[in-house]
């Protein structure tokens, strides 16, 4: 990854997922923030993380506080990618009070989740040490991919398959109703598709086996070490290798130091823990457009 953090993600990968946690979030209203809160007052805001992380999501976040208030101003301390220490504000938003409170669960929901995808992804990538690549998985959560994978590519990891058209993974269910491992190959390939084709292998045979029958990638999963390190040996120059299988940190320099050339984590999306944020607000009485204070 380089220094200045991942490419944008598309506004329209999250401004109807964004539209649709909102929707979930507020219904028919914020019924406290109507009673205790007048319409005209405004507010500014810190969003903080509360714990040290790798940023990822914050444009996401920021779409929150934007479709409840269009002229909200907001000012990005810190961008996707970036370590950020605990307590340490990485943005301000200024806006309609109502507005702000209404979005502020919902922007931080994205923001702890997708920070957190990124923060395990940077201890993966530093524990590999730059012997191998780390991918993520489709182990995603559903309709979430995309803001999830992004956040892979922030805490400097690579993309795996975004969907299924978007390379050849033949694994043990397509083995055994193609009949076998060389037949499902030898089928991949006359399909015409210009994708590389990967094969999961179980075994050193099946390894083997993929490689004898033209496999460009050979996924050598749930492998011991010594086994991973035996295959690549074996393959050598003639098929990339992946290594996979309930892989952790301790593993994953491990499996690093066999010279495979990825090593793909399900954990990265799948299971990892929320960053702490919070949103601190408070009221702007010289902007406010009435002299009402507010209700407790």
């Amino acid at each position: 990854m380089s220094g200045s953090g991942p490419d944008p993600l598309d506004p329209g990968c999250y401004r109807e997922i964004v539209r649709r946690a909102l929707a979930e979030d507020v219904r028919s209203g914020d019924v406290t923030t109507a009673a205790t809160i007048p319409a005209a007052q405004r507010a500014a805001g810190e969003l903080i993380v509360k714990a040290p992380c790798v940023l990822a999501g914050l444009d996401v976040a920021m779409e929150a506080f934007v479709q409840l208030d269009p002229r909200v101003e907001i000012t990005r301390l810190r961008r996707d990618g970036e370590r950020c220490a605990a307590g340490e504000t990485v943005a301000r938003i200024c806006g309609a009070a109502a507005a702000l409170l209404a979005a502020e669960r919902t922007a931080l929901n994205f923001l702890q989740r997708l920070s957190g995808i990124a923060t395990l992804t940077r201890r993966f990538v530093d524990a590999v040490a730059g012997r191998a690549v780390v991918l993520d998985t489709r182990k995603t959560t559903p309709t979430l991919r995309a803001l999830e994978k992004y956040a892979v590519r922030a805490g400097g990891g690579a993309n795996h398959r975004a969907a299924l058209d978007d390379g050849m993974l033949i694994k043990d269910n397509h083995i055994q109703v193609a009949g076998s491992l060389t037949a499902a190959v030898r089928c991949a390939k006359a399909a015409g598709h210009s994708l590389p084709i990967e094969v999961e292998a179980d075994s050193l045979e099946e390894a083997e086996a993929a490689l004898a029958a033209g496999a460009d990638v050979i996924l050598l999963d749930n492998l011991p070490t010594h086994a991973v390190r035996e295959a690549v040996g074996r393959i050598g120059s003639r098929a990339r290798t992946e290594a996979s299988g309930g892989v952790t940190l301790e593993r994953a320099a491990e499996l690093a130091a066999t010279g495979v050339t990825y090593v793909s984590v399900g954990a990265l999306t799948h299971s990892a823990p929320a960053v702490d944020c919070s949103f601190d607000l408070h009221p702007l009485p010289d902007a406010r457009l009435t002299g009402q204070e507010p209700r407790n």
